[in-house]
């Protein structure tokens, strides 16, 4: 459990530095694959070799590539969760949803409170173009962490995106109970307000951001759909 652990804090940290990684530090990832490749052909059997060379692909956008290596290790550890995770994290960027769907219920059958894999695959129906069915998972994800900030923030999100403001204001309230320091909620909570015609309060919303850090100055296009 420890390995799965440490390799989801691996790729994760990966994940949210590759997005802005510059042509040279993709050169340096490619170099790093070649390396690991020659390791594998030692060691074929190594899951952990296997896995770090699926996150470079992850990181270098070589979805079908990532998916070989977590198909080889499920094929001999149909239970391993990172394989299952980042598997269906790869299909959803190839647009297989219904692939990306079976696994992320394969880790939610052995665990079933598993909060990222939950939102992995109410993610994966909004994408999908199945609403309801995302919101229904966010329910769950709610109910089973009621006392997470990320699951009302995720779910006051989505009910954003459907046009469900009330319920949608409401979590972002319940949001700011848990972290009335964090800005970037009032923010957020100012927006559905805006959709919402109500003018007066999305501006106090939004000076309340100000009061927490946030400059007045990046808030101008804001503040002027509050008149």
């Amino acid at each position: 459990m420890k390995k799965r652990i440490l390799y989801f804090m691996m790729l994760t940290a990966v994940l949210l530095t590759s997005s802005q990684a510059s042509a040279q530090d993709r050169g340096v990832w490619r170099d790093s694959l070649a390396v690991l490749q020659k390791r594998i052909e030692q060691n074929p059997k190594s899951v952990a070799l296997r896995l770090n060379k699926a996150a470079i692909n992850i990181v270098l956008s070589q979805w079908d590539y990532a998916i070989e290596e977590y198909d080889r290790i499920l094929t001999d550890d149909p239970q391993n969760m990172s394989a299952l995770f980042f598997r269906a994290y790869a299909n959803n960027k190839l647009r297989r949803y219904s692939l990306a769907r079976t696994d992320y219920e394969k880790i939610l059958a052995s665990y079933p409170r598993n909060f990222e894999a939950r939102l992995g695959l109410a993610n994966t129906y909004l994408t999908w173009g199945k609403s309801k069915e995302a919101l229904d998972e966010m329910n769950l994800l709610v109910d089973q962490h009621p006392d997470s900030c990320s699951a009302y923030v995720a779910r006051a999100s989505l009910e954003k995106d459907v046009k469900e403001y009330d319920a949608s204001l409401y979590d972002w309230n319940q949001a700011l109970g848990m972290q009335p320091d964090n800005a970037d909620l009032y923010v957020s909570k100012a927006d559905v307000l805006l959709l919402m015609g109500r003018k007066d309060e999305a501006r106090q919303t939004l000076d309340q951001a100000v009061k927490h850090g946030v400059p007045s100055g990046a808030l101008r296009e804001w503040y002027r759909k509050c008149k």
